[in-house]
């Protein structure tokens, strides 16, 4: 009799946790670190956003934000040890000339986020005003120094028409104190400070002159060819956070105080300005002759000394025109 009771308690015990046992836990995520090539910042809103709404791990992904140096990143990518990360335009160029098999697939910013900012009091309306003026660059390297020279370029100048000084990040600091007539900054940044300090500035963007190809999303060749569904579930989740975040500037700022720490209100310029940058008949595609234009302004720089033998392998849009199909 006893052992008929045990059975029928095992029985009924199953049968209970079958009726009231929860589905199956879904498959873990993969979690991806991902190289941003800057410090936390407003300016990452829509990856916050799709963080945070769950877009990423509707797509089976999970990121770990990496706020490193965009070199770093790349050459991570191109070695097959990571496989995406947020990077400019020029400096995949300069990958793919030093043998690193990086591919562009996502244009994230339509334009390039780089201008010339001066006070409106020294008359520095046009690129054709800044002829022998102080111009305070942050290094001779990387976007601010390919903006600074294309633009100049775009307008049938060169360094030697103006006097440029190595000033490091201190631009606000150099324009305010009169060290420098004009300073190279992000659109999206340095003016926003100066503006807040009560600055009454005129600003010469870089993107109104020429094309060049600015921040997006970098894999390689490797993960494009072994696993092509990672790139574009990443893409999947990162447009929709995109579109929110265009969409919805003051969620997506809220959001980003969870992600950037000590973030207020006083940094909410910061976002608005950058969305401009972003937006596009269609979010996320890239042109071909801006690549052309890029590798033309490298090459005149001196950074790169020859054509890649195949500039059109360096990008691809087949990942942004499959978004939603």
């Amino acid at each position: 009799m006893k052992r008929i009771l045990i059975i029928l308690f095992v029985i009924l015990t199953a049968a209970l946790v079958a009726c009231g046992a929860p589905e199956a836990a879904p498959d873990e995520l993969t979690t991806l670190r991902l190289p941003m090539g800057y410090i936390a910042d407003p300016q990452y809103a829509p990856f916050y956003v799709a963080v945070e709404r769950g877009y990423f791990a509707d797509e089976g992904l999970a990121l770990e934000f990496d706020y490193s140096f965009e070199t770093d990143g790349i050459a991570l990518v191109g070695a097959g040890e990571l496989p995406l990360a947020v990077a400019s335009g020029e400096q995949v160029i300069l990958a793919r000339a030093q043998g690193l098999p990086v591919v562009y697939v996502m244009q994230w910013w339509q334009r390039y986020p780089i201008a010339i900012a001066s006070k409106s009091t020294a008359g520095i309306k046009t690129p054709a005003d800044l002829v022998g003026r102080n111009v305070g660059v942050p290094g001779f390297f990387g976007a601010s120094y390919v903006g600074l020279v294309g633009l100049l370029s775009a307008n049938g100048l060169t360094l030697d028409d103006i006097d440029a000084n190595d000033i490091g990040f201190n631009q606000v600091e150099s324009l305010v104190t009169g060290q420098s007539e004009a300073v190279v900054v992000y659109v999206n940044n340095e003016p926003v400070q100066l503006r807040q300090r009560g600055e009454d500035i005129d600003v010469i963007a870089v993107a109104d002159s020429i094309d060049l190809v600015a921040n997006g999303i970098l894999t390689n060749e490797q993960t494009i060819a072994e696993n092509p569904e990672l790139v574009q579930r990443f893409l999947n989740a990162f447009m929709h956070g995109l579109r929110d975040t265009l969409a919805d500037p003051d969620a997506a700022y809220e959001i980003s105080k969870k992600y950037v720490e000590g973030l207020d209100d006083s940094r909410r310029g910061v976002l608005e300005a950058s969305l401009p940058l972003w937006q596009a008949d269609q979010l996320g595609r890239t042109n071909p002759a801006a690549w052309q234009q890029t590798q033309d302004i490298l090459i005149e720089m001196g950074l790169l000394s020859a054509p890649l033998p195949d500039l059109a392998a360096t990008f691809t849009n087949d990942f942004v025109d499959s978004i939603g199909k």
